[in-house]
């Protein structure tokens, strides 16, 4: 069998997977049963979000490469009639299409594990031939069923390759799928792209903790006006890198399933920079508390503000100084062009799909 997955995350997670999945199919299946596991990466998505056509080209692949199950893994939001597709399945190719999103995005990789098992053992079981009566009507437990999920069977045109589908739907699927999209944006490895903003933040920093005026400002606002300065600056950020990245996804497609699917990448890019932005800015508040501890001392704070430097004060200062800096780090400097950040937006890891399966870069 194959494991082919998409590139970034996707490939990630099936080589993680493909260690320990021969075995544990091997002790599921029963019988002497052995299962050969190879990971294939590689932009199968490119081009088209639509599931009958990606179940084709799953089809064609195996069938050069004679594999009798296929397991595809994608990354990408997958959309039928106004629902969010889990999983489609084919018992008579012996094919199956998984949306990552569509797990959610906590425990991603036992959640794929057990849908990967499900989906093998489903179509390299008996039924899987057509002995035990019609495909379509064969229930699929396992993560796909829980009872606690908004998973459930989905409705197939009659052409298409597939014979069972899953789906989520409702205000829980859509932020199901949504968390989902996020984490499949790892958007921890936002920080490493953000080194020049980082560094004019924290130039701003440094200078701003010396400054007496910031210290009377930082002792005079409230603790409501200091959240508005936090949220505004961390505002001002994420819309600088995604205005400035070109992050934002526009369709030029006008079917209600493109409207959503555009709706969920733009949602799920500024879920995930704020992510990062936030950790930039929990950073730059340890990171301007340490300097002001090294270099304030309390005499010459008090002569300046008539207020004792005390615990609370440094943590004010810090917060209120975090937030200069936030500021003074999106207007202080340009983006690097950096494949972190550009991860961050389905729209732009489509493009590098499309350059990779044209050839232009070597495939991982």
């Amino acid at each position: 069998m194959a494991l082919l997955a998409d590139p970034d995350a996707p490939t990630d997670i099936a080589r993680r997977m493909a260690r320990i999945l021969p075995a544990r199919l091997a002790e599921k299946a029963g019988q002497g049963r052995l299962f050969d596991v190879e990971v294939v990466s590689e932009p199968f998505t490119s081009g088209t979000e639509d599931p009958p056509t990606l179940m084709r080209r799953i089809m064609d692949r195996g069938s050069r490469e004679n594999w009798d199950v296929v397991v595809a893994l994608t990354d990408l939001p997958l959309h039928s009639g106004g629902r969010r597709i889990v999983v489609d399945l084919s018992h008579e190719h012996g094919l199956a299409l998984l949306s990552l999103p569509s797990l959610g995005g906590l425990r991603l990789q036992t959640r794929a594990l057990r849908a990967v098992e499900e989906a093998v053992l489903g179509l390299a079981g008996p039924h899987a031939t057509g002995t035990e009566g019609p495909a379509r009507s064969q229930p699929f437990p396992g993560p796909f069923a829980a009872r606690l999920t908004p998973v459930h069977p989905g409705p197939i045109g009659e052409e298409e390759t597939a014979d069972l589908r899953y789906v989520v739907s409702g205000p829980r699927g859509y932020l199901r799928v949504l968390v989902g999209m996020v984490r499949a944006n790892r958007p921890w490895r936002l920080v490493p792209g953000l080194s020049k903003a980082l560094a004019a933040a924290l130039a701003t920093g440094a200078v701003a903790t010396v400054n007496s005026t910031t210290w009377s400002l930082a002792e005079a606002l409230s603790a409501p006006r200091l959240v508005i300065a936090m949220a505004g600056s961390i505002a001002l950020m994420i819309g600088w890198l995604i205005v400035d990245g070109e992050l934002w996804h526009r369709s030029t497609e006008g079917s209600p399933e493109a409207r959503q699917r555009t709706r969920l990448y733009n949602a799920s890019t500024v879920m995930t920079v704020g992510i990062g932005v936030f950790i930039c800015y929990g950073g730059l508040i340890v990171i301007n508390l340490t300097w002001a501890l090294f270099i304030l001392t309390d005499r010459v704070f008090a002569s300046m503000t008539r207020t004792p430097l005390d615990a609370t004060e440094y943590v004010t200062l810090s917060w209120f100084v975090a937030s200069v800096a936030t500021v003074g780090g999106a207007l202080g400097s340009g983006l690097e062009s950096d494949e972190a950040i550009r991860a961050a937006a389905y729209s732009k890891r489509e493009e590098e799909r499309r350059h990779l399966l044209r050839g232009d870069q070597p495939a991982t």
